[in-house]
């Protein structure tokens, strides 16, 4: 019986006697993400080390993130495999209608700590604790929860202001450490090209300079693994969760230009907005928002949002769902002004939204270029790299079949 067949057998005799033999992990993997990184930007020869790991190693011409391409569902994602309507976490904002009075936002620290939000999946640092091997994550979102009880060996509240070489640093400091509290798995993560591709748009040198400085830190933990003779034996995945669109304050939609304010209210404010009808307003909106054509924006019902994006069915998902025209915005007249130069969020089918894939190690093959890729493809890469069973997920490891050894 494998690993896991003992871990059933566990829960089934609820023995706390049973205990589940520890995996193998042949290489330490380290997972990157670069936020708001659109696959484009690896041409841009602003990003010398990614682009020769990109060479020697293995990448895709593009990945598409899940729908919507924002940050927490696409991270959430990742450490999964699951869609977004079947790990629960299904927006930087979001209400439950099974937890009335509470709000996830990304602003809101302590709701983000609190464990139901994230507990409709098993992340990949969950079944490496079950499985007797050590994680760390240098910033994850979901990783400062307790999720089942069990968080990474190590984790880091996230802080912005901490720099790249500080956290490339912590990296290298984990891998420092006796072979007994040693992680396997790593996750290091950099949010300031998104930031600026926020601030200043996809196309400004704010976006370049951000990029050469977390290509930069890259380049320090490149060189200090292969001087540590860490390289032979150290898978690295570099991804990102979504791309870049560029935005301007004369492409905004304003929802209640179309029905009444008094019959909704909204979150996700931007390249999409959940509505909330009030009492009675159902109709109207229905009629306003998805009966009649909206100019720059698609609206739904959420039973009825396209099968393709995987999407409508966690109750979670707000009753109405609209999505803009990549490029433009949706807001409220009350609501905050959105004065930003990029966004994402958009169909995840659009070029602009594509994400970052790159892989080097000693797993994969030199040279290889996948044509095409999904986010929640990445997990079952992952739980294969480490040696540990992946739990039911939504991915395919077959596309990256091809590029390992």
């Amino acid at each position: 019986m494998g690993a896991r067949g003992v871990a059933l057998l566990c829960v089934l005799l609820a023995a706390a006697a049973c205990f589940v033999p520890p995996a193998f992990a042949a290489n330490t993997v380290i997972l990157v993400s670069i936020d708001g990184f659109r696959a484009d930007y690896l041409e841009r020869g602003i990003t010398p080390n990614l682009l020769r790991l990109s060479r020697e190693g293995v990448r895709a011409t593009a990945m598409e993130p899940v729908f919507p391409s924002l940050t927490y569902p696409n991270h959430y994602s990742i450490v999964t495999g699951l869609y977004p309507d079947h790990h629960g976490i299904v927006g930087n904002s979001m209400r439950d209608p099974e937890m009335p009075g509470h709000l996830f936002a990304l602003s809101n620290r302590a709701e983000l700590a609190v464990p139901r939000w994230w507990e409709g999946a098993i992340p990949i640092w969950e079944t490496l604790h079950r499985h007797g091997l050590k994680s760390a994550t240098v910033f994850w979102p979901g990783s400062e929860t307790v999720i089942h009880g069990v968080q990474p060996d190590f984790w880091m509240p996230f802080d912005h202001r901490v720099t790249i070489d500080a956290r490339v640093d912590k990296v290298l400091e984990l891998l420092s450490r006796p072979e007994a509290e040693r992680p396997v798995f790593l996750t290091l993560y950099f949010d300031s090209v998104d930031h600026q591709g926020h601030v200043a748009g996809p196309e400004s040198r704010e976006v370049d300079d951000a990029m050469a400085q977390v290509d930069a830190g890259l380049g320090r933990l490149f060189a200090a693994l292969r001087e540590r003779g860490l390289a032979e034996r150290t898978d690295l995945v570099i991804v990102s969760d979504h791309g870049m669109a560029g935005t301007s304050p004369d492409r905004m939609v304003s929802l209640d230009d179309y029905t009444d304010a008094s019959g909704f209210d909204s979150i996700n404010s931007g390249a999409v907005a959940g509505i909330y009808p009030r009492p009675g307003a159902e109709r109207a909106i229905a009629r306003d928002l998805v009966e009649r054509p909206l100019p720059h924006a698609n609206c739904w019902a959420a039973h009825d949002i396209p099968a393709r994006l995987h999407y409508g069915a966690n109750p979670r998902v707000a009753p109405y769902f609209c999505v803009a025209e990549v490029g433009w915005l949706l807001k409220t007249h009350d609501a905050r002004p959105i004065v930003v130069k990029g966004m994402h969020g958009y169909d995840p089918a659009t070029p602009s939204m594509a994400a970052l894939f790159v892989a080097s190690g000693p797993a994969f093959k030199p040279g290889v270029v996948i044509p095409r890729l999904r986010v929640v493809d990445v997990y079952p890469l992952l739980a294969k790299l480490l040696g540990v069973p992946p739990e039911p997920n939504d991915g395919s490891i077959d596309p990256l079949l091809p590029a390992l050894r």
